[in-house]
């Protein structure tokens, strides 16, 4: 029987050392690729675009009562008026990163370049190298405290690399109002637990930055005929006799899940984006910096895929007869 796809190292996917090991063993290569990706894509300062204390220059305005003594006399000179020169705002923010670590985002399928698991370090690494490149504040919830560094992205990947384990879900007690925090997970479980851990950045003020990893076999369920589907988180299996025969049903489940989480998300003024796997992971690192950059804009959802219906349930992770996370072999 054919193998669509299966979990990299799958004995290594309900032990958690075995998995920190393979972690460690990736660290170094996504490292390399998510700098590849940042001096490919974005590169160099991203202002405030607001006047306030800062090493650029931003504009020379009409001198009005009341400035301070910084008119720009060499500027005054070339007609009959008074100009002031400001400069750019420039602060240090608070930027939160983290990369789902569960069984889940090991899985990778014939059709997609890399696993999930790869593509969410990729994008994680990717956002510390390009924050700190800005001098803002970066944090790993769990791993590291707030901190500015030009090798930022480097000091947290060294982190990941030593972390022999890592939980399922982010510490987040740490998150204060008014910082950011950048998610990159499969966000697979039914949508009213990932709403229940998320709310606490809600009520905190924080604005969280959605990233959905996903990958094309688990959107599109091309498994037929006789398959069976392994749990990645628990063992369990699930043969189906004629696959297709659930592929309606769970493609329906499947988008409904991510409609109603992005809806939530747009509710509450954060972004939500999807970056498949057989995808560049450049796309939704412009997206993302996009979102962060814009003051509380909403990227929306970047799929084209068209919507379901609002308030269906979720699905669990690893729930029988589901593709994602799993190990398909479809055969006649």
């Amino acid at each position: 029987m054919a193998r669509i796809g299966e979990v990299q190292a799958p004995a290594a996917t309900r032990d958690a050392l075995a998995r920190g090991r393979v972690r460690a063993s990736l660290v170094p290569d996504l490292l390399v690729e998510a700098r590849r990706i940042v001096n490919t894509v974005i590169a160099g300062w991203h202002g405030r675009r607001k006047r306030g204390i800062g090493e650029n220059f931003w504009q020379f305005r009409p001198y009005v009562e009341g400035d301070s003594s910084r008119i720009d006399w060499r500027r005054s000179a070339r007609d009959d008026h008074i100009y002031v020169r400001d400069r750019e705002w420039e602060a240090a923010h608070t930027v939160w990163l983290w990369a789902d670590p569960s069984p889940s985002m090991l899985f990778k399928s014939t059709g997609a370049g890399v696993s999930k698991q790869s593509r969410a370090l990729v994008l994680a690494l990717a956002m510390a190298e390009l924050l700190s490149r800005s001098g803002e504040r970066i944090a790993w919830p769990g791993l590291t405290d707030p901190f500015t560094a030009r090798d930022g992205a480097e000091r947290i990947a060294t982190r990941l690399a030593h972390a022999a384990t890592l939980p399922a879900r982010p510490d987040l007690s740490g998150i204060r109002r008014f910082a950011d925090i950048v998610l990159v997970s499969d966000f697979i479980d039914p949508v009213e637990e990932t709403i229940a851990w998320l709310d606490v950045l809600a009520r905190r003020g924080a604005r969280a930055h959605l990233v959905e990893v996903a990958d094309p076999a688990e959107e599109n369920f091309p498994y037929a005929g006789r398959t069976e589907f392994t749990d990645p988180e628990t063992g369990e299996k699930l043969t189906a006799g004629r696959a297709e025969m659930l592929g309606d049903a769970y493609r329906r489940l499947y988008l409904a899940r991510r409609e109603e989480l992005a809806a939530w998300c747009k509710r509450l003024g954060w972004s939500f984006t999807v970056n498949h796997t057989d995808r560049l992971a450049s796309e939704a690192l412009v997206r993302l910096h996009m979102a962060m950059t814009a003051e509380g804009a909403f990227t929306g959802l970047a799929t084209g895929q068209p919507g379901m219906t609002m308030g269906q349930p979720g699905m669990a992770k690893g729930q029988p007869g589901m593709a994602e996370g799993q190990r398909g072999k479809a055969g006649a």
